[in-house]
């Protein structure tokens, strides 16, 4: 019996998109930029995609889709681009629980003399948006906060967060790759300037995904050349990866209204078996969170005997699929920078695990799961 419960890291591609891709492939492969009937027959798949992921998010103009390689791309672009129309340093606000493909272009600009506030989170992940309108200064020209955390789930306050930044004339930006085909969202309801989205979470292809820019909102581009899409991200596209971002795009938004509440059903089942377990303690908002993330940190971690990467090896070992949030590097485990960020100590934060649920998970699995993660804790225990 295997399971898989590491959807937030990536999704099986779905046959609806892998056959449009085939279709493409074999039958609308010319380049989009040339003026003939095959890429004209190419042009028209991007612009069907466009308006799929457009509609995805309820961006009223399918042209404020830019279409990236993935959520990365898409985050650096959104950082970058704004970083690149000044050529001075300016003040940047991130939140301290951000994914690292945000964390790390942060880190660049830091390094070339840019001001970066790093706000604080609550011991639930959650950021205040009071805490942002106190760091705003005159030159902040950019607040990104993440939407849905990858590792604890928490849902951040992204409506409030947006309008407290763009009162201040600083753009907003939100990555939002967890959060798409699982939530709605409506990017003019949120007020956000920029926001990132990825096709392999929400069972598109790997390689694809697009940042909404808001129309008015320019971006230098980190790739020069061709000037594709609208010349912020140059190269000629992979127009089957995109099509089959934009069948998944459209299908998970047709499914959202029976697979949210489902999921969400699946989510706290799996909370309710696991909760008492002595040792193991849930993290991030238990309810206030991505429909299908659970989350633990065990508190008696070690590093060796006990962290959130053994007990990835030890469910691996029984055919189920998870994941860890503190990383090895040169073969020592590091804390979950996440978890340090909101309180937890170093030892706890070895030990992060993340049960994430798809469209093929059942009740039958969320159990199962549940009963070997006790035995393998208390197998551990028994060893100590």
């Amino acid at each position: 019996m295997q399971i898989y419960l590491d959807y937030s890291a990536t999704t099986p591609t779905r046959p609806e998109a892998i056959a449009v891709m085939q279709e493409v492939l074999t039958q609308q492969w010319g380049n989009p930029s040339s003026l003939h009937e095959w890429g004209q027959r190419a042009a028209t798949v991007m612009e069907q995609a466009r308006t799929q992921v457009a509609s995805l998010i309820n961006a009223p103009n399918p042209e404020s889709i830019v279409f990236t390689s993935g959520g990365t791309e898409a985050n650096n672009l959104a950082i970058m681009g704004v970083a690149h129309l000044y050529y001075k340093p300016q003040h940047i606000i991130i939140s301290s629980v951000e994914h690292s493909a945000i964390a790390e272009p942060v880190r660049l600009l830091e390094l070339w003399g840019w001001q970066v506030t790093k706000l604080p989170v609550d011991a639930k992940g959650r950021v205040s948006p009071i805490d942002l309108k106190v760091a705003l200064q005159s030159n902040t020209v950019l607040v990104s906060v993440i939407y849905g955390q990858s590792e604890v789930g928490t849902i951040q306050p992204i409506e409030d967060l947006a309008n407290v930044a763009r009162s201040h004339n600083a753009l907003f930006h939100t990555d939002a790759v967890q959060v798409a085909g699982r939530l709605p969202i409506d990017v003019s309801k949120l007020n956000v300037d920029l926001l990132s989205i990825s096709s392999h979470k929400i069972y598109g292809p790997q390689g694809a995904g697009a940042l909404y820019i808001r129309p008015g909102v320019e971006l230098v581009p980190l790739l020069r050349g061709g000037g594709q899409e609208r010349r912020l991200r140059s190269g000629t596209e992979a127009v089957h990866t995109i099509a089959g971002f934009g069948v998944a795009a459209e299908l998970v938004k047709q499914e959202m209204l029976t697979e949210t509440p489902r999921l969400i059903k699946l989510r706290d089942r799996l909370f309710a078996l696991l909760t008492n377990i002595p040792g193991l303690i849930p993290t991030g908002e238990r309810f206030n969170r991505l429909p299908h993330h659970v989350s633990f940190c065990l508190v008696n971690a070690d590093g060796e005997k006990l962290s959130g990467k053994r007990l990835v090896r030890q469910l691996n070992l029984a055919g189920i699929a998870i994941s860890a949030g503190s990383a090895c590097h040169s073969g020592k485990l590091s804390p979950s920078p996440i978890l340090l960020a909101m309180g937890y100590s170093e030892k706890a934060a070895l030990g992060s695990i993340r049960m994430t649920m798809g469209r093929d998970t059942t009740e039958a699995d969320v159990d199962w799961v549940a009963i070997v993660l006790k035995q393998i804790l208390a197998t551990i225990a028994d060893k100590s």
